[in-house]
């Protein structure tokens, strides 16, 4: 049951990288759009399924808390500070959206404008930053509390890990935006989505190396299952795959490519930690896994039972929701 459990958090953080991330990914390419009429495309892109893809994040954190509550408490508890940094530009961004188009005042929709690319970073360096600092493992004691301190977060691999997740998510929006427009800003999204790209293959091969190197327990793994040694080959082919089917007019294809890249970092970043969820670097021993912290079997089988229902009606809804906003977006009086 607890194996069962991590599959569905990990499916679940993997669903929200996914279509959260072209939502910050296309907040962070926004002020790269200078025309006005460029930005609102953009938005209007992104406006009928943003606060949708969030609902995910919120399955996410029910999961974890239902499935493994030592876990929720201790990583909660350790990231406080980052966490309220995340909620707070998760708020910044979401009222710059609706509050931009209430005013027609340009001061009033560049200093939106700012707000919602800006926040848009600070979440996507936030989650990297927290992900980046659960694969090289944290201060945790035998009672299960973070001894560091918020500086403790602050580590070159962590900030190197944050980047590369912007940049990820840079240009997954970018090739989202692609997707959903045409004429002069679809010129400038296929500058941006070179641009992107490269970005992230640099930093990605850091990082690559940086954990290698940096993080002897992800080596131990690779090393004992070398099929591993694939995904960062499989993940270069999908960036490259990305601008082959972009010169061939298969937005879609390439945004599935897009997709795939950070689907195929978390199931990597997965596979090296299992079956610990939270690894310390004072003593093995205190090491939090899928085991010392998890529900009993009873409370993850009946609720094994209600996410097969659940999951699937919120993927549905998502799918549905996409489906009815598919096409160009046109501009009119709704717009924002």
């Amino acid at each position: 049951m607890a194996t069962w459990w991590f599959l569905v958090v990990g499916a679940v953080f993997t669903g929200y990288a996914v279509l959260d991330g072209f939502d910050l990914g296309a907040g962070a390419v926004h002020l790269l759009l200078r025309k006005e009429e460029s930005r609102r495309i953009a938005l209007n892109a992104i406006g009928p399924v943003w606060d949708g893809n969030e609902v995910w994040l919120v399955i996410g954190g029910g999961t974890l808390f239902a499935g493994f509550p030592v876990v929720y408490g201790t990583v909660f508890s350790a990231f406080y500070v980052p966490f309220m940094l995340f909620l707070v530009a998760l708020i910044f961004r979401a009222i710059s959206i609706e509050f931009r188009s209430k005013e027609p005042m340009p001061w009033w929709r560049s200093m939106w404008d700012w707000s919602y690319s800006v926040a848009s970073v600070v979440i996507a360096l936030s989650l990297g930053v927290v992900l980046g600092n659960l694969i090289q493992g944290l201060p945790i004691g035998a009672d299960r509390e973070f001894q560091g301190s918020w500086l403790t977060f602050l580590n070159p691999y962590a900030l190197l890990v944050g980047a590369t997740t912007a940049a990820l998510f840079a240009q997954h929006g970018a090739v989202y935006l692609l997707l959903k427009t045409e004429n002069r800003i679809f010129a400038r999204l296929t500058l941006i989505v070179r641009q992107t790209l490269r970005v992230f293959v640099a930093l990605y091969l850091v990082l690559s190396v940086a954990t290698l190197w940096h993080v002897p327990h992800m080596l131990t793994v690779f090393r004992a299952q070398p099929w591993l040694f694939a995904v960062p080959l499989l993940t270069l082919g999908l960036v490259l795959s990305i601008g082959w089917l972009i010169r061939r007019r298969r937005y879609f294809a390439a945004f599935l490519c897009s997709g795939s890249i950070a689907a195929l970092l978390l199931l990597t970043v997965a596979a090296g930690l299992f079956p610990v969820l939270v690894r310390s670097t004072l003593n093995p021993a205190w090491n939090l896994t899928i085991y010392n912290s998890a529900s009993s079997s009873k409370s993850l089988g009946i609720m094994l039972t209600i996410a097969a229902i659940g999951i699937p009606l919120v993927a549905t809804y998502t799918g549905f929701v996409f489906w009815v906003f598919r096409g160009k977006v046109r501009l009119d009086e709704a717009s924002y």
